[in-house]
């Protein structure tokens, strides 16, 4: 796998994942758009496991507060943490929605990923996000958290399976929908991905060991797409919240309304490499 293929897809990886404009979406238009094979599941477990190592490292101080709330433990400065002592079974209680809808269609969800359902997902999420800006009032942080806004967002996040949804996109506008502000949505759907991700990975490095391991060509590109995806991946996470603290999330609707239509465009007189 070329190096320079490496590269721009685990920054792809790592800027898109975690910004509200689908990394699935992305990663499997770049190789369409630029003429390139199919990475392979090798180099598609690398991003996953950068893109774990991004939201453990930049969240690890909030998980180590909030796993200890969660067995009544005093640890930690964050206020809003405190405020929230059942946050832990609050994530776990809405990470079950993502985690049996994945069992259920993981074999089907690699045949979704086509160019027209990816554009027409694009712009329906957007528009949701749009919706979400309209309604919310942004009056709870956190801390305020209950069981039935973790069941919205968890539920919110199930969609996520589908190819061009963004997993950041549709829990944030669902945190939105239930009153919370820009940043408190994006925090709670940080560390919401976290199992999601986690298991997704578990499962792929699983499915991997069955069919020998890493390969010897892939070793270089593994644990660079690794290295990239996160590091980027953490950067992002750490622009993106400060960027929500003073702004609205319109940039990313006509980022995603733009290239939702461009790419049905595309799709109409291009067809994907095989």
């Amino acid at each position: 796998m070329p190096i320079l293929q490496v590269i721009i897809l685990a920054l792809v990886q790592g800027i898109t994942e975690f910004l509200p404009i689908s990394s699935t979406a992305h990663l499997a238009l770049a190789p369409w758009l630029l003429g390139w094979q199919d990475a392979g599941l090798t180099f598609d477990i690398a991003l996953h496991v950068g893109t774990l190592a991004a939201v453990l490292i930049f969240f690890f101080r909030d998980w180590l507060q909030v796993i200890a709330h969660g067995f009544g433990l005093s640890y930690g400065s964050d206020t809003q943490l405190k405020q929230n002592p059942m946050l832990l079974w609050l994530l776990a209680a809405a990470s079950i929605p993502v985690g049996v809808v994945g069992f259920l269609v993981k074999d089907q969800a690699e045949e979704w990923r086509n160019p027209f359902l990816i554009g027409g997902m694009l712009i329906a999420i957007g528009l949701l996000m749009w919706a979400a800006e309209r309604a919310a009032t942004g009056t709870k942080n956190i801390g305020g958290i209950t069981f039935a806004d973790s069941a919205v967002i968890g539920a919110a996040q199930a969609l996520a399976v589908v190819p061009g949804t963004s997993r950041s996109g549709v829990t944030i506008a669902a945190g939105l929908f239930r009153n919370l502000d820009r940043a408190s949505a994006a925090r709670f759907s940080f560390l919401l991905s976290t199992p999601a991700i986690a298991g997704a990975a578990a499962s792929a490095l699983h499915h991997l060991s069955k069919q020998g391991g890493i390969p010897a060509d892939m070793r270089t590109p593994f644990l660079l797409g690794i290295a990239i995806s996160g590091l980027s991946g953490c950067a992002v996470i750490g622009l993106f919240l400060k960027y929500l603290r003073t702004n609205t999330l319109r940039f990313f609707i006509y980022y995603r309304l733009v290239f939702g239509i461009i790419v049905i465009a595309l799709a109409l007189f291009r067809r994907p490499a095989g």
